[in-house]
């Protein structure tokens, strides 16, 4: 008897590393000659800048750039002075299922910096970078799906399947500039003392090949005016970008990771103070999955000639639940003086941990918030705090859940009785996915022949507990239509606890 098993490739990646890695550098710096003896470091405030990713055997390395402005106030003089920094970093995972060429996505951002006076003429920064790294390699995942012989001489057991997969990984690096305009209700702008920048993506489809996505840079500036007055401002920058991906169709659902990889923010020249030119390089990286549907062949024999089954264990992922739960954040700081205005205020996330307690899933992500503030007497101070914030979900224990979180909006800040009032929204996007391991038919081969003699052509016996009427027909050589046909009954549940007479055919 010749039969072929029938198989198919689904391709795909699967997810070898998602972990946070933290990676903190410290530099030296001597004061320029052209700024006076620095009194005291008031904060330090950036961005992180990603240049490189790597994927080898065993190994993921990341390298790129902290870019940081330190607010400083002069000894005898008025006013702030402000540093600019330009910190390198690397770092590294040691990843065994890691391979050259794996796919490495990375959600790059300043987790918090810090600085403090050496002596008047030298300052020590630190800051720490927040990596969210995920590595992915191709999978090499074969099912079978049918078995084809002759009519009647194979037996099939069928189980449908809906299968979550990572289809593809694409990325796109594109330019942004443009030209924020500064409120003519001040004094024009004579020296931009710090700048932060933050690029999030607001909406992504695919049509066809092509994923669309949508979003905005995010800048918020700090100036001091012709007068000496410090005024905040800031504006939302419009993106929008086309990226090529294969291989999905229009119903997959995407996730798009944006880094900087370059950033400069300067008062135009021809401003008159009135204008900040912007200019930005962005990495842009999409993951993209989707559900397939499919039936996998899980048991077969012949009812004509024994047949040996061999089968493999794959780990087929499904898709639990996904979706965005946004959640508020509302603080009150008592910091011991009265906060006259908010000059900035931001939240810096450092990692989203996950832990399961009474059949939920819980969320929080943890980080910091910042608020720089002049107090009643004028004096300049900023004040940082931890924030964990906490998200519920309905999720098993046994499922995996890859998380991005971002603010919504604008951090606010507030002066209050007390001190002061903080208020933000967090977006948990979330998917859940289940891993069960499942046996799936992987070869057939000819069995040992039965013994010689007469073989009964009729079998009488009951189901043993556990036993399906498949497991029956499979052992007694017949098929299940024979077994139910010759019993009279309805279907497979009617089988029950009877002797049921099993029609032999080899």
């Amino acid at each position: 008897m010749e039969f072929e098993l029938e198989r198919t490739q689904l391709g795909g990646y699967d997810p070898v590393l998602d972990t946070t890695l933290f990676q903190e550098e410290t530099l030296e710096m001597i004061v320029p000659d052209a700024c006076p003896d620095l009194e005291r470091v008031v904060d330090v405030a950036g961005q992180v800048l990603l240049r490189s990713r790597e994927a080898m055997e065993g190994r993921v390395e990341l390298g790129g750039f902290i870019q940081a402005q330190v607010l400083c106030v002069p000894d005898g003089e008025e006013g702030l002075r402000h540093l600019d920094v330009t910190i390198p970093f690397t770092a590294a995972a040691e990843v065994p299922e890691a391979c050259t060429g794996a796919a490495v996505v990375v959600d790059a951002r300043l987790r918090r910096a810090d600085a403090r006076l050496v002596n008047p003429r030298k300052v020590l920064v630190r800051a720490e970078a927040a990596l969210d790294v995920r590595a992915l390699v191709l999978a090499d995942r074969e099912l079978c799906v049918d078995v084809t012989a002759e009519e009647g001489a194979v037996e099939r057991r069928m189980e449908p399947q809906e299968l979550y997969l990572t289809a593809c990984v694409e990325e796109k690096s594109f330019h942004l500039s443009d030209t924020l305009t500064l409120s003519g209700a001040r004094s024009p702008a004579a020296e931009l003392l710090r700048s932060r920048v933050e690029v999030v993506c607001g909406e992504s489809k695919l049509i066809g090949s092509k994923l669309i996505f949508k979003g905005s840079a995010n800048v918020a500036l700090l100036c001091r005016g012709e007068d000496g007055s410090l005024t905040r401002s800031g504006g939302e920058v419009p993106f929008s970008q086309i990226m090529e991906v294969s291989g999905v169709g229009e119903g997959a659902d995407c996730a798009v990771f944006l880094s900087l990889s370059g950033c400069q923010c300067i008062l135009a020249p021809d401003g008159e103070g009135r204008s900040v030119d912007l200019s930005l390089d962005v990495l842009a990286q999409a993951v993209v999955g989707e559900t397939r549907s499919l039936e996998v062949v899980t048991d077969a024999y012949s009812t004509k000639e024994p047949l040996e089954a061999q089968w493999e264990t794959c780990a087929l992922p499904r898709l639990l639940d996904s979706g965005v739960r946004t959640q508020n954040v509302r603080e009150v700081w008592e910091i011991g003086v009265a906060a006259r205005d908010i000059l900035d205020s931001s939240f810096a996330l450092a990692q989203v941990t996950q832990s399961w307690e009474g059949g939920k899933l819980t969320l929080t992500a943890q980080g910091e918030a910042t608020v720089l503030y002049t107090g009643e007497d004028g004096t300049l101070s900023a004040v940082t705090r931890g924030v964990s914030v906490p998200c519920a979900l309905d999720l098993p224990e046994n499922c995996r859940c890859l998380c991005l979180c971002r603010p919504v909006g604008e951090v606010y800040a507030a002066p209050s009785a007390v001190g002061m009032e903080l208020r933000f929204a967090l977006d948990f996007q979330y998917q859940a996915l289940e891993v069960s391991a499942k046996a799936v038919l992987s070869g057939l081969t000819p069995g040992q022949s039965p013994q010689e003699g007469p073989q009964p052509s009729l079998i009488l016996r009951r189901l043993s507990p556990g036993e399906s009427l498949w497991d029956m027909a499979k052992a007694g050589g017949a098929t299940i239509a024979d077994i139910i046909s010759a019993n009279e009954l309805e279907d497979e549940t009617q089988a029950g606890d009877r002797l049921l007479l099993i029609p032999r055919k080899r």
